[in-house]
């Protein structure tokens, strides 16, 4: 179910209003409708994936709870083995089966050995990699002792498919999210206009931003072969508006939504493309997964508290494995690898952690060395957007070389105009407010320019959104 569809907007008031009608003390039979709500709401897209998600969750609520009990460390590395098994058995199979079978066909193929391996051409179930990362950070902390297992099935089972943010994140942590399935919820005020203009700003960046660009961008990106390098640029910039505006735009419904059951989501972007360095960006990009990679595989393989090499060889493995988990494809793998480039030389020198401040905090500008900062941070983080966009390596070689090549052909650039007026509105508001977790955060300001705020943003959705139900670019991740 799309949160931009007509369905939503049915499903979200009808669920809002039986869930409140429960009682705020009744917390189980609360439980039992969201997981109800979650699982239609999932069931939406193919009720046959539903069998995947409920054995993800049956595996780690039956380890969580075995490794409540068990002592032994033998016991508990098996306990561990069988959530890392499964879970990540279902995500290989289902995600990259087909490209490791098929990148081993052409490695063989390159030393001139035919070889016609099977490959099971699976659907890839929507949301698998997020509901994935977040059950398995439970049975991993549990392991590391740093949370208890619940208890309660219905909870565990709520948390890990609890529908606002269930296909595409924030990737909770049990720490956070499970104990809120576990207390009594009410239903508050402040939480709801939170929630309401949370949504409105994210249904924004969505359907006006992101839908907006994203007709100009597969046009220019389809057609890239024949097109000058300005025109090239203008779709690369476009593309990092779009995928920032699709994504962050579903992670503020997510976060909104659920506050208007009571939740509170962690923060998963924090305006990025504010960034003064590549480090700063990834504190402030998908900060959800960002900080899962940085717990979970870079500092086990020893983080920073290693020799030079094996440092560098963490961060390149984080990196690379993190573009990998966005897709199938060597794209995603290049993209990831130069990020973990770029982020190298600021480890070596440690400054990786220089800029933690809001920037230009308490100025209407930044400074010149800032401002130089944060547009050379964007254009390389354009750079690698390239990568990600492109439909193989070959395609994203070709927009780069005819950057450099053909940079001006004298085409017709009018048309582009409107896509770029609405990003860069969309920038200098959220610049405006980049003190704020989201740019309509608003509730500190008189009621009639709140009110004109909201009845602003929301004739801009009205008049200038885009409501062919767009899916969300992370939906295939």
């Amino acid at each position: 179910m799309l949160f931009n569809s007509l369905t939503f907007l049915i499903f979200l008031p009808t669920v809002f209003l039986l869930y409140w009608g429960l009682g705020s003390k009744r917390v189980r039979a609360q439980n039992v409708f969201l997981l109800v709500a979650s699982y239609v709401f999932y069931g939406w897209w193919d009720w046959r994936f539903l069998s995947l998600i409920f054995l993800s969750s049956l595996v780690d609520y039956v380890v969580g709870w075995r490794l409540g009990k068990a002592e032994k460390i033998s016991q508990r590395k098996l306990l561990l083995w069988i959530s890392l098994i499964v879970n990540l058995g279902i995500l290989l199979t289902f995600k990259y089966f087909d490209f490791f079978i098929g990148s081993f066909a052409g490695m063989l193929n390159l030393f001139g050995l035919q070889a016609n391996l099977p490959s099971l051409r699976l659907i890839l179930p929507v949301g698998v990699s997020f509901y994935t990362f977040q059950t398995l950070s439970y049975t991993i902390d549990i392991y590391r002792r740093k949370i208890e297992p619940t208890r309660d099935p219905v909870a565990f089972f709520a948390f890990v498919s609890f529908f606002p943010q269930l296909v595409a994140g924030p990737i909770e942590r049990a720490k956070n999210l499970l104990p809120q399935f576990q207390i009594q919820r009410s239903l508050d005020r402040d939480d709801l206009s939170e929630g309401f203009r949370q949504i409105l700003w994210g249904f924004l960046k969505k359907v006006v931003v992101a839908d907006t660009a994203a007709g100009f961008v597969n046009d220019i990106f389809a057609q890239s072969s024949t097109l000058d390098g300005l025109t090239l640029a203008i779709g690369i910039f476009l593309f990092s508006i779009q995928i920032y505006c699709d994504f962050s735009g579903y992670s503020d419904i997510a976060i909104g939504t659920a506050r208007l059951f009571g939740f509170r989501l962690m923060r998963n972007f924090a305006y990025p493309y504010f960034s003064r360095d590549i480090a700063e960006f990834w504190r402030r990009w998908h900060i959800s997964l960002s900080t899962w990679f940085r717990d979970y595989v870079y500092i086990p393989l020893g983080g920073s508290y290693v020799e030079r090499g094996r440092r560098i060889f963490n961060i390149m493995v984080t990196f690379s494995v993190s573009g990998l988990w966005h897709g199938a494809n060597w794209t995603f793998l290049a993209w990831g690898f130069l990020n973990g480039l770029y982020y190298i030389p600021l480890m070596l020198a440690d400054r990786q952690k220089q800029f933690t401040e809001i920037p230009a905090q308490g100025r209407l500008l930044p400074s010149i060395s800032e401002g130089a900062r944060m547009l050379g941070t964007f254009a390389i983080t354009m750079f690698a957007w390239v990568f990600f966009r492109a439909d193989s390596m070959g395609h994203a070689f070709q927009i780069l070389q005819r950057l450099v090549t053909h940079p001006w052909l004298g085409l017709d650039y009018s048309g582009y105009l409107k896509p770029i007026l609405l990003a860069v509105g969309l920038l200098l508001v959220e610049w405006w407010q980049r003190d704020k977790e989201y740019a309509l955060q608003v509730g500190s300001w008189r009621l009639p320019l709140r009110w004109a705020a909201y009845y602003m943003v929301l004739f801009i959705i009205l008049f200038y959104g885009n409501f062919g139900e767009t899916e969300f670019i992370y939906f295939q991740f």
